[in-house]
Parts: structure tokens; sequence; C-alpha cells
């Protein structure tokens, strides 16, 4: 027997509603070709789908076994329906998100959480994109966000700019460089660099001073926390780099000499890189606003 969902929805429609010409009219279809319909689909199946001359018209057993199946199949379609003409409409979605800037969690959050609020059908989550290859997961659509401040020529990503920083070094306000003003590569030589646990390839302090002047750090010490971080430079067990919007409440302690890397313009992008055929989403677009906001609200 070849069922069809037109099928399915002209069986519920005349139980509901007791009767061909009423259905007819809910199906926006003539009672004649609901009839006919109805009496091809008997045909197919050899059996009666109602019982004729009751009055309002009720199913037959058979029928009744095709309502059982029409009731089960048809919410499940209408809803699959309804997604679909939500995700057309930009309502719902999925914004996962990797990260390649430890710091960036505590910018990224207070955005997320507006976020949230406002697209509460959207799919929301952050993963660490130090754990894996983040650019190739993009593309696979595992990911569909990577928060980087390296760009790559890659087909069918932009790169979305979301603000610009400037790597700035920390040290204790004990340590004998803060009396400079500006830190060279050549003062790395005789300290203890403390950086997050990731490749020198993403780190700034390689990617713009260390590695182009041929320069290593005495020592180096990888931590994951930026308090902890900030906690043992003021400690004078070492000296960081960071960016300078993460030290914003450190310019004024005490404890810290925040100095600007030499030549003393260094200036970075973070970017949302994104798959190009999902920039033009609502959703996708809000992120991107809200992002670029909260950096500026946070000063």
């Amino acid at each position: 027997m070849h069922l069809e969902f037109r099928h399915l929805r002209s069986i519920r429609a005349i139980h509901q509603a007791g009767g061909l010409a009423r259905a007819a009219e809910i199906l926006n279809m003539t009672q004649s070709a609901l009839s006919h319909q109805i009496k091809g689909l008997e045909d197919q199946a050899g059996i009666e789908l109602f019982v004729r001359r009751s009055r309002p018209l009720k199913l037959s057993p058979a029928g009744q076994k095709m309502l059982k199946l029409a009731e089960r199949i048809l919410p499940e379609i209408e809803a699959l329906d309804d997604e679909f003409r939500a995700l057309r409409s930009g309502k719902t979605g999925r914004l996962h998100i990797a990260m390649e800037c430890h710091a960036c969690f505590e910018w990224l959050l207070p955005a997320l959480e507006k976020f949230r609020h406002a697209w509460p059908d959207v799919d929301v989550d952050i993963r660490a994109g130090l754990a894996f290859d983040a650019f190739p997961a993009l593309l696979r659509e595992e990911i569909d966000v990577v928060i980087t401040s390296d760009p790559i020529a890659l087909d069918g990503v932009s790169f979305n700019p979301l603000f610009d920083y400037q790597p700035t070094f920390v040290c204790s306000s004990q340590n004998p460089l803060a009396a400079k003003a500006m830190v060279e590569a050549e003062d790395f030589r005789d300290q203890t660099l403390i950086t997050y646990p990731v490749s020198r390839d993403k780190l700034d302090i390689f990617t713009e001073l260390l590695t182009p002047a041929r320069v290593e750090p005495r020592a180096m010490r990888q931590v994951e926390l930026t308090a902890v971080i900030l906690l043992l430079v003021a400690a004078d067990r070492g000296v960081t780099v960071l960016p300078d919007w993460v030290l914003r409440d450190q310019r004024a302690n005490p404890d810290y000499a925040c100095l600007p890397l030499a030549p003393g313009n260094i200036t970075r992008t973070s970017y949302a890189a994104s798959r190009a055929v999902d920039t033009g989403k609502a959703f996708m677009a809000e992120f991107l606003a809200l992002a670029r906001a909260e950096r500026l609200s946070q000063g």
C-alpha cells in the first residue's frame, strides 16, 4: 500500500470533523476530491476505513489503526517543519565556539549570557580550541565559531574582526625591568617567562617579538589561569605578556609594572572566524555585535 502524509492528514481531519464536508474545509480541498482520495486509499488497502452509514462519520477498526499511525507520525512531522521554519527565519540554530585564547573566557562569558537571553532557542557551547585543530573542525561543521588572533586564508571561512589589543609586558614592581619605558626582546634573556599552556605560535610574545629576534627566555613556566599568572608575577616569580584589556585592574596596582613591548606600537586583532554561509544569519550577527560591545564595555 502506498501511504502518503496527505492520507494520514485526511484520516485525522475526518475523524476530528465527523464528516467529509467539514474535513474538506479544514484541508482546503473539495469534498469530492477528499472522497476520491479516501476511496483510492480504501481500494489500495482492500478494506473500508469508515463506517459509511454512521452519523457522525466513524472510523472502522482498520481506520482506527490508521488514525493511531497518523497521531504518532504527524506531530513529529509538524514539529520538524516548525524547526525548519525557525531555522530559515534565523530564530534557532547552533553556536558552538572554540577558543584559542585563554584570557578571552572572562570577556566572552558575559556576552554569551546576554546572547542566551536574546536567543534562547540557539544551542550555545564553548570548547577549548587548544585541545584540537579548530579550523578543520570548523570546516567539518563540528563547531561554528573560532575565537582567534591568527587569521589564515581558508576557502569558505570569514574572519570577523572583534577588537584590537596590544600585547603588554607585566612584571613585579620589584623587578629591575619595572624602571624601563618599554621592554625589548633582549630583556627576556634573564627572565622566567610565564605563559598559558599553548604552543609558541599561539603566543604573541613569541610571534611578535622573541622569535623574530631569535631570543630565548632564561626559563619558561606554563600556567592555566590568568589570576594565577598574575599572582606569580606579583611575587616576582617571573614575567608575562598579556592583552592590554586583561590588565585594566592591574595598571593602578602598585604590585605590578605594565609596559609596552618595543617598539611600542605592536597591535593585534581578535577575530571570530565562522563559515561564510553562516555569517549572515541573524543570531550570528547578534553574537558578533554583543561580543564587540562587551569588550568595549570592559574598557
